[in-house]
């Protein structure tokens, strides 16, 4: 088999299983946590053991899924982060950016981090504590990276960057878990008050010399 054919194969499977992500992100998008392997197969006009090849089980395309999804918070929230403002309102801007992403798409969100919301999902086996919790340590690096990178934390920089990143990163989820299931505040009231919790220190913070500041 040559490199053109075999290139051209690639791109056929690479598109191929775009669509049938887009189909699962439909299926999610409806049932959320409830989302089965069946429904999505018909949605996307295939039989099971097809959705299976690409896949191998629920799990495989939960990660596929979440990679996806996470893959595009962080370009949003990377985004807010480099936003042309003051650190305050960078600081808002990135907890707004998460919030907005959970609140619009509550049934994603739930499907990520709270897979077997609501009772057993009709696939048996699947883990999805194995997958949501990795999603959480994703973000807590970036976010440690970007502390880092723009803030002259003095001794033991690297190490209380990495501290705050998972700390803020827990208490977002945490926050927003909660704020999404109860609504006990508006949006605009919950990044507020997160954001005076979080302040004391950053405000505090020089920019890092020779960094992109923050």
């Amino acid at each position: 088999m040559d490199t053109t054919q075999r290139t051209d194969q690639q791109r056929s499977a690479d598109r191929r299983r775009r669509e049938l992500l887009e189909a699962a992100d439909r299926v999610v998008l409806r049932d959320g946590p409830q989302a089965s392997m069946n429904a999505i197969a018909a949605e996307a006009g295939i039989t099971k053991p097809i959705l299976y090849r690409h896949f191998g089980d629920k799990s495989g395309l939960y990660a596929a899924l979440a990679k996806r999804h996470t893959d595009a918070l962080l370009d949003s929230l990377r985004a807010a982060l480099d936003a042309p403002a003051d650190r305050r309102e960078r600081v808002e801007a990135t907890l707004d950016t998460y919030l907005a992403a959970i609140e619009a798409r509550p049934q994603v969100y739930r499907f990520l981090m709270h897979p077997t919301e609501g009772g057993q999902t009709a696939d048996q086996g699947f883990d999805g504590g194995k997958h949501s919790m990795p999603l959480l340590r994703t973000m807590g690096e970036e976010l440690a990276t970007v502390i880092e990178e723009r803030l002259d934390l003095g001794p033991g920089s690297q190490q209380l960057a990495r501290v705050w990143g998972h700390g803020i990163v827990g208490m977002m989820h945490a926050a927003g878990d909660w704020w999404l299931g109860e609504r006990p505040c508006s949006r605009t009231e919950l990044v507020r008050s997160l954001a005076d919790l979080l302040w004391g220190r950053l405000a505090a913070a020089g920019d890092r010399i020779g960094g992109p500041g923050f």
